[in-house]
């Protein structure tokens, strides 16, 4: 775990990523692309949530996780000239990537057998209070105002979403917690390696990670009886499920994600990807018949004003000193806006 600390912070030391230098077009487009990962994990919770009511939890995730390396790996060999050399890197890069994914998943599923679907959803959310929080500790960047609003609204909107807590179960409720912290060291690390290395590579290796950590533990909690004996599933539900999940919730959008945060920064990534409960809710009404209320509803507003918040915010205020610098001296004005661009950022 050392070693994986080590490699995540860089020896305490901080290398801005791209999100700052983007093109407002490509962070556009990459939120955009990130809007459209958490419209499919929202879609396909519904077929992970019928699934694994007939097949064992970790064992689907270590088949998911399997199919998607798989259908990565063609492409990874087409492009291996331009990795070339750099392999190593890329190896423990993408193994930190999936130790902390992989760490997020199992918290969750072992966490879910403790407590509350309504619990575990809203704590699970939580990845998007531990972004800041992590990359102000770790990587001594410290997000906008309107970043934090926005953390503070998507929060709240989450705990609508999922019906409230009304009842904590510390040993369930802690497990996800852990869970929500590994998902968003995950998105920091994300953040750290995308922009200096080949997206496709760095997704293969992460998925891999990921097949091997879970197919391990299912190995071990089936030996240990904690799960049934392994077999490979027969229902036709659970193979759609599976082939679903592997090539668009996982193959696809972690490619996805992987390439957006070159562009987007980490806690505006956590903000979007919280529109996945939003959009499960959606596709819960509309395929399953799950009901909605006023209070989910608003929760789900919340939400969506939270991205709006974290985006729209830091510009209304970029307009506003430029239009104040405009009657400094130049020297002076070319301060200023400096000083307002390491604010807001």
């Amino acid at each position: 775990m050392k070693a994986v600390a080590a490699s995540f912070v860089g020896g305490g030391q901080h290398v801005p990523g791209p999100a700052g230098r983007s093109p407002r077009r490509l962070r556009a487009l990459a939120e955009v692309l990130l809007v459209g990962v958490a419209a499919v994990w929202g879609w396909t919770f519904v077929l992970v949530k019928d699934a694994v009511a007939q097949y064992p939890t970790l064992p689907f995730l270590a088949l998911r996780f399997a199919l998607a390396t798989l259908a990565i790996v063609p492409v990874v060999l087409l492009r291996r000239k331009g990795w070339a050399g750099r392999l190593p890197l890329h190896l423990r890069s993408g193994a930190v990537m999936g130790i902390f994914l992989s760490a997020g998943y199992v918290f969750q599923t072992v966490g879910l057998e403790r407590t509350s679907a309504s619990n575990a959803g809203f704590i699970t959310g939580l990845f998007v209070v531990f972004v800041p929080l992590l990359q102000a500790v770790v990587l001594r960047v410290r997000p906008s105002r309107f970043a934090w609003l926005g953390v503070v609204l998507a929060a709240v909107g989450l705990l609508l979403l999922s019906g409230g807590t009304a009842e904590l179960k510390l040993a369930g409720d802690g497990l996800v917690l852990l869970c929500a912290a590994a998902f968003a060291a995950h998105i920091l690390a994300t953040h750290r390696y995308a922009g200096r290395m080949d997206v496709v590579l760095l997704t293969a290796v992460q998925l891999g990670t990921v097949t091997l950590i879970t197919g391990t533990l299912s190995v071990i909690f089936s030996l240990a009886g904690v799960i049934p004996a392994l077999q490979l599933p027969r229902s036709t539900e659970v193979i759609w499920a599976l082939v679903i999940t592997a090539l668009l919730a996982s193959t696809g959008a972690f490619f996805i994600q992987t390439f957006a945060q070159r562009h987007a920064p980490p806690t505006q990534t956590a903000i979007i990807l919280t529109f996945e409960p939003v959009f499960a809710g959606l596709f819960g009404y509309l395929l399953a018949g799950d009901q909605w209320n006023f209070i989910r509803a608003i929760g789900a507003v919340l939400i969506v004003t939270a991205m709006a918040v974290a985006e729209v915010g830091p510009r209304m205020a970029r307009a506003r000193e430029r239009r104040r610098c405009a009657g400094l001296p130049p020297v002076e004005a070319l301060g200023e806006a400096a000083d307002v661009e390491m604010r807001l950022e």
